[in-house]
């Protein structure tokens, strides 16, 4: 089973630090920028849970192969996009703007069910609350540190379903480790993040917003 986790980690590394190369790619970043904004994508969120749960130092700095591979994958898009791809005309922009949805819909779903069940595996006690909030934190800390650092609107807060896809498919993921049964839990807590992720950018579901009229706006 730990190798299986550990498979399924390096998935969601893999499609997290390219989701932030991408980003730091659009933003005109240099090779280093592309480097750190794909290792702090990759690895800030399972930081943040480490942190929450008082397992230091965090599992990126004990075990640096996570770091290694956010950094070689963030390297070969920089490769890529240098090398070929552009990312400024309408066609590739759209392409980009898909890739980053998949990308961060992938990374989201497994960091997710991988955060919730390393805290079901630590607390004898089983918090749900503390369980489902790791798994929270794990999935969409990268992505929150990533809009920061480019000093845009954080994604979670802005695009579509995001935090509430997380919290949903925690919740199926510790209802499903109450049973005993981790395989399951972990691929069906991911699949209900996934696909709710998806279904949201293409229906456009988004939660309510307080939009302030046109009036105000123009006095700012």
């Amino acid at each position: 089973m730990n190798q299986y986790i550990m498979i399924l980690e390096m998935i969601g590394t893999i499609a997290f630090a390219i989701s932030g190369a991408l980003v730091a790619i659009n933003v005109n970043m240099d090779l280093l920028g592309i480097v750190v904004l794909g290792v702090i994508t990759a690895t800030g969120g399972g930081m943040m849970r480490d942190v929450l749960l008082g397992q230091l130092p965090p599992l990126a700095f004990r075990n640096p192969i996570y770091v290694a591979v956010a950094a070689v994958t963030a390297v070969i898009v920089f490769l890529t996009v240098y090398f070929g791809v552009h990312v400024r005309n309408e066609k590739n922009t759209n392409n980009f703007r898909t890739i980053l949805l998949i990308l961060d819909s992938v990374g989201l779903a497994i960091f997710t069910v991988m955060g919730v069940n390393a805290a079901w595996n630590l607390f004898a006690e089983k918090n749900r609350f503390l369980c489902v909030f790791s798994g929270v934190v794990t999935g969409v800390g990268g992505g929150l540190l990533r809009d920061m650092i480019v000093n845009a609107l954080p994604y979670i807060f802005s695009k579509h379903i995001y935090a509430i896809a997380s919290v949903i498919g925690g919740e199926v993921c510790v209802l499903l480790l109450k049973t005993g049964n981790t395989f399951s839990a972990i691929w069906v807590g991911a699949v209900v993040i996934l696909v709710i992720r998806l279904l949201a950018a293409h229906f456009h579901w988004s939660l309510p917003k307080a939009q302030r009229n046109k009036e105000a706006s123009h006095k700012d």
